[in-house]
Order: C-alpha cells, then structure tokens, then sequence
C-alpha cells in the first residue's frame, strides 16, 4: 500500500483525479434525487389516483406520454446506477481473492446491463397506445 500524503498539495494530488471519489460524489447525489424521483413516482401512481383503479389501460395511457416515459428511464437508470455501484463496494470488501473478484464484478455488471437494457426497452419499444386499444377492443378490457 502507498503512503498517505503528507502535505495538502499532496493529498489534492492524489484524491483529486481519484475515481473512487467521483462515484463516492454520485452516490451521495444520486441519492438524494431518487428520493425525489421515487416520491414523485408514488405521488403520480398511488396519491394523485387511487391505486384501486389501476388497470392496463391507465398504464397504456400513462406510458404512451413521453414525458412519463423520461421520468421512468431517469428512475430506472439512477435506481440501477445506484444499486450496482454499492453492490460494487460489497464486493470489493467481501470478495477477498482478486480473480474471484474480477468473475463477481464482471457477472454483476453483465446482469445489470442486461436488467437497464430490457427495462430501457420495455419502456421505448412498445406503443403502449396501440396495447391499451387492444385491451380495450377485447370482450372484458375496458
């Protein structure tokens, strides 16, 4: 291990292109807006409707908006941001063996990427719209 720095010009020398520090930085902002970005998704789905009523038409209606669809992609990528990165810290300080820890890390963040992937897509690949409609045309949907 290194020696720690001895003067201050030292120290911002050696923590101010750290890496650590930026995501050190992101967890503590990202954070704070998925507090935010939660609150703001439980107010839309089950304050400022009653949740009772949620069916496959509210939804359709809901995410065939593109601002909703923004919100969502926000939500999902600062949630999965968040959640990998600590699962990254997790494995740093658990998994002592570094080989073992290379597999751990490159697994997670393949599951992650594949999770963001498919989520990204099932909010911007599908015409929600054209779903509610058929939802609604059948016998019982609407």
């Amino acid at each position: 291990m290194a020696a720690p720095p001895r003067t201050l010009e030292q120290a911002r020398a050696t923590y101010s292109t750290n890496g650590e520090l930026m995501w050190w930085v992101f967890m503590r902002v990202s954070g704070l807006l998925l507090v935010f970005l939660v609150f703001g998704h439980l107010f839309a789905n089950n304050i400022q409707i009653d949740a009772g009523t949620i069916d496959f038409a509210h939804v359709a209606n809901r995410l065939s908006q593109p601002g909703v669809k923004i919100y969502d992609t926000f939500l999902l990528a600062f949630a999965m941001l968040h959640g990998v990165n600590g699962l990254r810290y997790s494995v740093e300080d658990y998994v002592q063996r570094p080989g073992r820890r290379f597999w751990v890390k490159v697994a997670l963040f393949s599951v992650a990427g594949i999770v963001f992937v498919l989520g990204t897509m099932t909010l911007w690949a599908f015409s929600y719209e054209q779903m509610g409609d058929a939802v609604r045309a059948l016998p019982n949907g609407g």
